[in-house]
């Protein structure tokens, strides 16, 4: 009996010394980290207590995530989940890779319904494939159900400003926002105010130099500084930046709101109805995509989509800097720290840390104060954008569970995934990474302190004209998919094997096929539970091009071109 008692004892102390030290690391974590917070350090450690008691059954676990490689994830892969496992004892094994193989593990996963990784952080483009395969955990049910316990009462679902991306068309949560960005427009302001060069262009074009509004105007700034400026202090340098090397990044390139920049979708936020940014038709009401070719209601080949990718073929070899085309999205988007560059029309906000490194870390766009001689700005439209249409794609990097990951481990890496984006780390991580997910952060008070060396970014988010850039959306019913089609299609454009019109007629038929095996798989085993494809029948496109609204017949593409002054633009965001 003494033997129990003291065994008793034993396991006892042991448990209570566990807890004590999960809390001593949390407020070393809490008073060393995880500051500023919009939480008090009393709210926070209330919040990290409530980690540490619902992760008592898992302590021990080692459990695998997979995200892509933005810094972000860096931080998430080499800080916090230390911070976890000292905190609540579960391994995680944070893997980064590059987005395309990511893809491939999620598509890989959901072909096989093997475990290969216990969450990810996927792209809420998915969205439209999530919610349809059913074999993504429903959040929504998760959180009120199965994962009730270990769901934290302090989430606050409702600070999340990306939830309407991860929602599915049921009505339903399927992805939890984790990391945020913005494609937005950016420009050297510091050159842009020189007034030998504002008298210059006002002179040649009969506008103010200043931001674009629309594509003329962008177009015409880029052949500016090209073509008629060509050195400033004694630097050779271009009116624009992109990117052109054939691999999957060049079809995201144009998927992530390329050709609804243009003008080429239906008007409608977040995405649009019934046209949506990649050309996919599906009628307000409904969940089944009708067809991408303009035969079918589509407009991934119409008269806009045929325009979007032209300009950007013909300002990518005219303007860019040399070796530009050869360049892949983790290229181009850093190069222009070098200092040659006026302006880029498809700029992510992901790479603002990067753009803020000290001068001393080789960054020639800030000056010796460490504050930015560029600007972020709203991107340009093209010709056949109406007002009500999305103007540009935010990339909502969300976690993701999936039914053939074991339910324990589903656990554990839903704790995981909670953690880091916890009120009490939030903060802190968007300082890290700024890729905002929560309405608190973005209105922190060091927030506003900081905004003057962020180039924009946070009078961006905080105005409310960020609900015009969104993610793909619900039309696209099977996102791995669909998505590999794009990029040869597009490659092909920039060989000079295919005409930009031919290019997107093939893409267009190609969807189309896709499509059309996807609408078999669904009407004979409610593959897509009943929301597949069901392809309209195809018609003489004249038909579909007299109709109001998307497809849109073509327009005069090159209208004066229209800016407007930074301080301006700032001015109406933060009314």
């Amino acid at each position: 009996m003494l033997k129990k008692i003291a065994l008793f004892t034993a396991v006892a102390a042991f448990s209570v010394s566990s807890v004590y030290a999960g809390v001593e690391e949390a407020k070393k974590w809490v008073d060393s980290e995880f500051q500023p917070s919009v939480l008090s350090k009393s709210e926070q450690m209330k919040e990290m207590e409530w980690f540490i008691n619902a992760a008592k059954p898992f302590k021990g676990m080692e459990i695998n995530v997979l995200s892509e490689t933005i810094p972000t994830h860096e931080y998430e892969s080499k800080t916090l989940t230390k911070a976890f496992e000292e905190i609540t004892g579960i391994k995680v094994n944070h893997q980064l890779l590059g987005e395309g193989e990511v893809v491939q593990a999620v598509q890989t996963q959901m072909q096989t319904k093997r475990n290969l990784y216990d969450a990810y952080i996927n792209d809420s483009d998915l969205i439209g494939t999530h919610s349809r395969l059913q074999l993504a955990t429903n959040l929504s049910d998760w959180m009120a159900g199965e994962g009730k316990a270990v769901t934290n009462p302090s989430l606050d679902i409702d600070d999340f400003i990306g939830k309407s991306f991860t929602t599915g068309p049921d009505g339903k949560l399927y992805q939890l926002p984790d990391q945020q960005f913005a494609n937005l427009y950016w420009f050297r302001k510091d050159w842009f105010d020189k007034p030998e060069l504002q008298k210059k262009f006002k002179d040649m074009y009969g506008y103010d130099l200043g931001v674009p509004v629309n594509w003329s105007a962008y177009e015409d700034i880029a052949e500016f500084f090209s073509v008629h400026v060509k050195e400033i202090d004694g630097v050779r340098v271009y009116g624009h930046m992109d990117y052109g090397k054939r691999a999957p990044d060049l079809g995201w390139r144009m998927t992530d709101a390329w050709l609804s920049m243009a003008g080429a979708g239906s008007k409608g936020l977040p995405n649009g109805v019934p046209v949506d940014e990649w050309g996919i038709r599906m009628e307000a009401g409904t969940c089944n995509p009708v067809g991408a070719s303009v035969s079918r209601g589509g407009a991934a080949n119409g008269p806009a989509a045929v325009y979007a990718i032209r300009k950007w073929d013909e300002w990518l070899r005219k303007y860019a800097p040399p070796g530009a085309a050869s360049y892949d999205f983790y290229q181009s988007l850093p190069a222009l720290s070098q200092g040659n560059v006026a302006q880029q029309i498809f700029w992510y906000t992901a790479f603002t840390a990067s753009m803020v490194a000290p001068k001393s870390e080789g960054n020639n766009t800030v000056d010796d104060d460490g504050k930015p001689l560029w600007r972020m700005a709203p991107s340009p439209h093209g010709p056949y954008w109406e007002k009500g249409q999305k103007l540009g794609y935010q990339d909502a990097g969300s976690w993701t569970l999936f039914e053939s990951t074991p339910v324990d481990r589903r656990k554990a890496a839903w704790l995981y995934a909670q953690f880091v984006v916890s009120k009490t780390v939030d903060v802190k991580k968007s300082h890290v990474g700024l890729t905002f997910i929560r309405e608190s952060s973005v209105n922190h008070q060091s927030f506003t302190d900081r905004a003057p060396k962020l180039g924009g970014l946070v009078e961006f988010y905080r105005s409310p004209d960020r609900v015009m850039w969104s993610p793909t959306g619900v039309n696209v019913p099977d996102y791995p998919k669909l998505a590999q089609i794009w990029w040869q299609q597009i490659g092909d454009v920039n060989s000079g094997a295919f005409t930009p019109q031919q290019a997107m007629d093939r893409l267009a038929e190609e969807m189309d096929l896709v499509m059309a095996r996807m609408q078999r798989a669904d009407e004979k085993a409610n593959t897509y539970g009943g929301c597949g494809p069901r392809l309209n029948p195809e018609k003489d496109p004249a038909e579909w091009l007299k109709m109001p609204g998307s497809p849109k017949a073509k327009v005069n593409e090159k209208p004066q071109g229209e800016t407007v002054s930074y301080d301006d633009l700032v001015k109406r965001w933060m009314k």
